[in-house]
């Protein structure tokens, strides 16, 4: 039976002119009734606490004693035991995923991705590979089904996976096999395999390739592998090994190394960070208990796996899911269609980075200053209703405003979302409460690096403030270190992060230089990003130690502390920023937003295709114009704005090389891409 809130829904009782008079009066009436906050773990306004101490050394609210959480489930101290708990709970039900062109997942159930994953690690041991020797093996690929079959093929025999970024080069590939030993590579398309074997010769210890897809080896690959005295085989063949030699599972310890996850390479050759099963498991168990009791992980529940599984990341989100009894959908390899692949997989929780995010944001924003005006004062008065609420710790998807202005924005993704989670880089302020309102859940912002098992600190549920990211996790410890040369002092709660903790990584492989840089004596890691500890205890990231430089008139410019800044400039996707020793300014490369530019341009009767306007010396004024004006609202020093301004038509990304996997900018490839247009900005040094 309808309730009068139901009833006076029907726009059919009031017409459509009186839609917001009654829709206001309804939502104070169930403001009255309802409220829905979210509860935190621990009080809002002290969510770490200080130790005794010079250091300043903060935990979590959650861990004052200094008792750091290991694990979550006595039964899962492991990956491999994580996998059999999700087993156990859920083994018959879907556990592993691909979206298809029908516009449905295939699934197979837990059962079935364990006997699959017997036969892939029986075969690979009887391929030479030894367990619980830390034995590595390569896997250049997509996130595709075959990888979660390798994934937890592996760690039943105590095997090592070595994720090769799938648009790496020839050469990177070749120095990560080459530093690893590596003699069995797994790779998903011909030209993944091409590229492998390309290296071959300068590679002595590959000695075999595993191609995911049949169709993918050719009689052509067949013949350059043998060229490279190479062995090829495909899955089905190391499968069929697998059953004829059938291995009893060599489990892993919780100390064994996990996985080696080669950080991005923004500078020089990528650096390989050895991850030991406890370290991950603790940064699952962290983020799990942090969440609790908001926000819980039980069976069924789908995650959309499309970040790239070469980056912890993505790593975390399925292990969440695996030791749960949830299901992995993997998407299908092309994200111009993922929209369409999340609508598939319904997903229960959404794991991004602020790029997709903010296009989100900017597609919705095109659409509603695109519509007429009735629709556009619905969501208007919908957005201050809702921001209202995140005022008060509200945050919901069941209000008449969901129904009349914001579901079909929740429908995009799925429509099934009880959280949002970014990463990987900062999300602004304003993309975030957007998102907390027209999706109606929590939008929780980590924070961490790839040697801290991705993870350490992270926005709570129920905290609906911005700018911050959270307290530390309760798996760890944080503190700041004075960085005198960009006068940052930890007296005065600003300095260095640095991590310690059950989560932090065991170093580099084969590198002792590069470890004994990035971790100290006392085991702490350097992060390099400078933070500043808020009165509510929580870590607001405000510049980066690393990737400074120093103008002509000696004062020092943290590129990615303005990037940050400007990227709320939505005349712009990204921005690089970019300075010069000899010269006293910095100067900017950005590229366009193709849906925002051409309103600057009509408003400034400028007509031309996208190519056209980014070369008009009136819409780069107006453009830099925006940003000068954004940075100096965000207290930006005049030295700190840039002065001149390239728009490009394009935009970064790691298929040309301008984008790490992790979504970081590679400065020196940008450099080299751009440097005609930054010596017409710097006309007497380049």
């Amino acid at each position: 039976m309808l309730d009068v809130y139901d009833i006076l829904r029907q726009p059919a009782v009031y017409g459509t002119l009186g839609v917001f008079v009654v829709a206001t009066f309804l939502d104070l009436l169930r403001r009255r009734k309802e409220r829905f906050l979210m509860a935190s773990p621990v009080d809002l306004k002290h969510q770490s606490i200080e130790l005794p101490g010079e250091e300043r050394v903060h935990v979590s609210a959650l861990t004052p004693d200094r008792n750091f959480i290991e694990y979550m489930h006595e039964d899962a101290r492991t990956v491999y035991q994580a996998f059999l708990r999700g087993k156990a709970v859920n083994g018959d039900a879907d556990c592993m995923g691909s979206c298809t062109d029908k516009g449905s997942v295939d699934w197979i159930s837990y059962n079935e991705v364990y006997e699959s994953a017997k036969e892939i690690g029986s075969g690979l041991i009887h391929l030479g590979l030894k367990p619980k020797s830390e034995a590595l093996i390569g896997i250049y690929a997509q996130n595709r089904l075959e990888w979660g079959l390798f994934e937890v093929g592996c760690i039943t025999y105590s095997l090592v996976n070595v994720p090769l970024y799938d648009t790496l080069g020839p050469d990177v590939c070749s120095y990560i096999i080459n530093q690893g030993d590596i003699s069995i590579v797994v790779c998903d398309t011909t030209k993944r395999i091409s590229a492998v074997l390309e290296k071959a010769s300068s590679s002595p210890s590959l000695k075999i390739i595993i191609g995911m897809l049949p169709k993918e080896i050719t009689p052509e690959i067949k013949q350059e592998a043998q060229d490279a005295n190479v062995q090829i085989f495909t899955l089905q063949e190391l499968r069929e090994l697998g059953k004829k030699h059938m291995q009893d599972p060599s489990p892993p310890e919780k100390d064994d190394m996990y996985t080696v996850c080669y950080t991005s390479g923004t500078t020089g050759n990528p650096k390989g960070a050895m991850l030991t099963h406890a370290n991950i498991i603790a940064a699952g168990a962290g983020l799990q208990k942090a969440c609790y009791p908001a926000l819980t992980f039980i069976p069924d529940q789908c995650h959309i796996s499309y970040l790239p599984l070469a980056h912890m990341y993505e790593r975390l989100n399925v292990l969440m899911m695996l030791m749960h009894g949830g299901k992995i959908a993997f998407y299908r390899g092309d994200v111009k269609v993922i929209i369409d692949d999340v609508k598939m997989a319904r997903p229960s929780g959404f794991c991004s980075v602020p790029r997709l995010l903010n296009r989100v944001h900017d597609k919705v924003m095109q659409g509603v200053n695109g519509t007429n005006w009735i629709k556009k004062t619905i969501f208007n008065m919908g957005m201050k209703s809702k921001m209202a609420d995140l005022e008060k710790g509200i945050c919901r998807n069941n209000t008449i405003w969901d129904k009349l202005a914001f579901k079909k924005i929740q429908a995009v993704l799925g429509g099934n979302l009880e959280v949002v989670f970014s990463g990987a880089a900062p999300l602004s302020p304003e993309v975030i409460s957007f998102l907390r309102c027209v999706l109606g859940v929590p939008v929780l912002e980590g924070y961490g690096q790839t040697e801290s098992a991705v993870i350490s600190t992270l926005t709570l549920p129920g905290d609906h403030t911005t700018g911050q990211v959270g307290p530390p996790l309760p798996c760890c410890e944080i503190k700041l270190i004075d960085v005198p040369e960009m006068e940052y002092y930890a007296k005065e709660n600003k300095g260095e992060i640095c991590f310690r903790g059950a989560n932090v990584f065991k170093g580099y492989l084969n590198n002792p230089e590069k470890t004994k840089e990035a971790l100290d004596d006392e085991e702490w890691l350097h992060s390099g990003d400078i933070g500043m500890w808020l009165p509510n205890g929580t870590l607001k990231i405000i510049d980066r130690r690393k990737n400074i430089f120093k103008l002509a008139q000696g004062e020092y410019l943290a590129p990615e502390k303005i990037e940050t800044v400007y990227s709320s400039c939505s005349l712009v996707q990204q921005i690089w920023i970019y300075g010069d020793s000899l010269q006293s300014y910095a100067v900017a490369i950005g590229a366009v937003n193709p849906e925002t530019l051409p309103a600057l341009a009509s408003k400034m009767g400028v007509k031309g295709s996208l190519e056209e306007l980014c070369k008009n010396e009136q819409i780069k004024k107006g453009v830099l114009d925006d940003l000068m004006k954004i940075g100096k609202e965000a207290g930006l020093k005049a030295f700190e704005q840039a002065k001149y301004i390239h728009l490009y038509p394009g935009t970064f990304e790691i298929d040309n090389g301008l984008m790490t996997p992790t979504q970081k900018l590679k400065r020196v490839d940008l450099r080299k891409f751009f440097v005609k247009e930054l010596k017409e900005m710097y006309p007497d040094t380049m």
